[in-house]
């Protein structure tokens, strides 16, 4: 039995589900969509990218992600120097 590979995770073109680097990096809304249909049960969400009321649930989700991705920052020293890598520019996307 031949082992099956996993599909290319591609940023661009057909089923491009993931913004590009100076678009923020991320997923896109059209990517979270397709992750869901993928796998149900999912609660995969995009961004919170707007204007949150102080203790809301996108207020909590934001402070969240900021916190786990100050752990990759710590990770990817290379990365967090980079103002332009995909970790950086998904950090002032979410406005961390």
């Amino acid at each position: 039995m031949a082992k099956k590979e996993n599909p290319i995770r591609r940023t661009t073109g057909k089923g491009g589900n993931y913004r590009k680097t100076k678009a923020g990096a991320g997923m896109t809304k059209k990517g979270v969509a397709a992750h869901r249909r993928a796998n149900p049960g999912s609660k995969l969400k995009t961004a919170v990218t707007g204007k949150v009321k102080k203790g809301s649930k996108a207020a909590k989700r934001r402070k969240s992600y900021c916190a786990r991705s100050a752990g990759q920052m710590k990770k990817f020293p290379k990365a967090a120097k980079d103002p332009n890598s995909r970790l950086r520019q998904a950090r002032k996307r979410w406005k961390c």
